[in-house]
């Protein structure tokens, strides 16, 4: 049984232009926003006193050997037009239970970009659960929401996805949909390709 203590999440509601490209979609939320590279330690801190939060911290997080990754097909977002949702889900294939929270590192690898180079180092926003158990065989998932290139703007589709869990070292890869460029924002302040927090997947 998995046991979930809710994060607290603000998103911006106002659409910006891409600052690569013409294109216009709805910006990473500003509040808990971090880099993408790194070891992806992004978790929230368990509250201090008692409680079943504090208490479940004792069990050890879900390390990358615990851990199999499934990227699921992208949804383009009703309220923005060009821009995609792509669940990433990470499955506990050991037989213990172990904690899954915080936001992941994620990187897109492909070609050379003349710009940017072969990696997209996508933003963390840290609107998942604060902490979450992950029982055998069970799931939890993020979301990583991408723009496709407008009509004339530069196309850059990746060719595989690098994840690393919160508190781990070590990625994780699963392949790219070949049908979905991304527009790249290396440079963007506020870009419109994401990762979100981790939530808890339905019992």
């Amino acid at each position: 049984m998995k046991r979930i203590l809710l994060g607290i999440g603000s998103a911006a509601g106002a659409f910006v232009l891409a600052a690569c490209g013409t294109s216009t979609a709805a910006p990473a939320p500003a509040a808990g926003s971090g880099s993408g590279s790194g070891s992806a330690n992004g978790a929230a801190a368990a509250p201090a006193g008692g409680g079943v939060a504090a208490a479940s911290t004792a069990t050890p997080r879900c390390t990358t050997a615990d851990l199999e990754v499934l990227l699921g097909k992208p949804a383009e977002k009703n309220d923005a037009p060009g821009q995609y949702d792509l669940p990433l889900t990470y499955r506990n294939t050991t037989n213990h239970t172990c904690g899954l929270y915080g936001v992941p590192g994620v990187d897109l690898a492909g070609p050379d970009d003349p710009a940017f180079g072969p990696v997209y180092h996508l933003t963390r926003v840290d609107n998942g659960v604060k902490y979450n158990e992950v029982t055998p065989g069970t799931t939890a998932s993020a979301t990583i929401t991408v723009v496709k290139p407008a009509d004339g703007e530069p196309t850059w589709t990746p060719s595989r996805l690098n994840t690393i869990p919160p508190g781990s070292t070590k990625a994780l890869t699963a392949d790219w949909p070949a049908d979905l460029p991304v527009l790249r924002q290396d440079a963007a302040t506020h870009p419109g390709s994401y990762v979100n927090g981790i939530l808890a997947d339905p019992a």
